[in-house]
């Protein structure tokens, strides 16, 4: 049945728009019909999971930005961490013990060494009872320390007595009310000037040297070498010297590791990690063996120019 249709022989829009409604309606009721059981309810939980559930509470910008925070401070803090160095092994739980403050102090080190190391007692034979070489402490003992550094002894006593004569009172504030040109006067380099400086800052700032005489070497050598300039060798010499710690030990100088080659024969000049492990035996008096390659040294040199042979 072709239905109505208008003069010029076409269906009328009414007619046309009833007809398209009754296909739609045929065509949903025919999917209807056809869908299973199952892939109705999988299509039911899909519907469900993608609404947001009334329970649950919604994200804001307020909760996520705290992730996104807390990875940039992590990022931040690995960007300007700064490994401190490492501390010596054989200062990991060091604390003061002995204290060699007279010759008697001495003599009983070298006796120990003698009993307890054959290469020491010929060292000791050879170089004779050692000096005590005890100084004074604080910041005129730090600063002598800084100015004889690679001198012979008589230059460095030369230009220490010309510092020494220049900074009346010895103090901090003195040093630092001087200008370059005046300590270069008294023949100090200017590496050794900022130095000197840097410690006079420290000082005026909290740095308490005196205090030191009651810490572990640990912590002597944290507070010193935290110091511009300051290096492991300078802090290990002030505890021998000016705190007198009986175990005090240099590894960096380069006088006892020659030393110490020539006295163990050995073919190559030990580096300061060898000359620590050789050193654990002379342990608590480390400070007096020292102090007796220093005194085999210079007799060695001696030898050498002579032409004898050292031991």
């Amino acid at each position: 049945m072709a239905g109505p249709v208008d003069a010029k022989g076409k269906r009328k829009p009414k007619v046309v728009a009833k007809r398209k409604a009754a296909r739609g309606a045929r065509a949903a009721a025919a999917k209807v019909a056809t869908r299973t059981p199952a892939r109705a309810a999988a299509q039911s939980v899909s519907r469900a999971a993608s609404k947001p559930r009334s329970d649950a509470p919604a994200k804001s910008a307020r909760t996520a930005k705290p992730k996104l925070k807390a990875k940039s401070k992590r990022v931040r803090a690995q960007r300007v961490r700064v490994p401190r160095p490492k501390l010596r092994p054989d200062l990991v739980g060091a604390s003061v013990m002995r204290i060699i403050a007279a010759d008697a102090d001495l003599h009983e080190g070298v006796a120990a060494l003698r009993a307890a190391c054959a290469v020491m007692a010929k060292v000791h034979d050879l170089a004779g009872a050692p000096p005590l070489r005890r100084r004074a402490g604080g910041f005129e003992g730090l600063a002598r320390i800084i100015v004889g550094q690679q001198l012979s002894v008589a230059s460095a006593a030369a230009i220490w007595a010309r510092t020494e004569k220049l900074v009346q009172p010895f103090t901090p504030a003195r040093l630092l009310a001087l200008s370059d040109a005046e300590l270069a006067s008294a023949g100090l380099s200017g590496p050794k000037i900022r130095t000197l400086r840097a410690i006079a800052q420290a000082c005026v700032a909290g740095l308490d040297l005196d205090a030191l005489a009651a810490a572990s070497d640990a912590e002597v050598h944290d507070a010193l070498t935290s110091v511009n300039g300051i290096g492991p060798w300078t802090a290990d010499i002030y505890l021998m010297f000016c705190l007198g710690r009986a175990d005090a030990w240099a590894p960096g100088d380069l006088a006892l590791q020659i030393a110490a080659q020539q006295a163990f024969g050995l073919k190559q000049r030990p580096d300061k990690d060898e000359l620590l492990e050789i050193a654990e035996r002379w342990r608590p008096w480390r400070g007096v063996a020292a102090r007796l390659l220093w005194a085999y040294y210079a007799v060695a040199k001696d030898k050498e120019k002579s032409g004898a042979v050292p031991v």
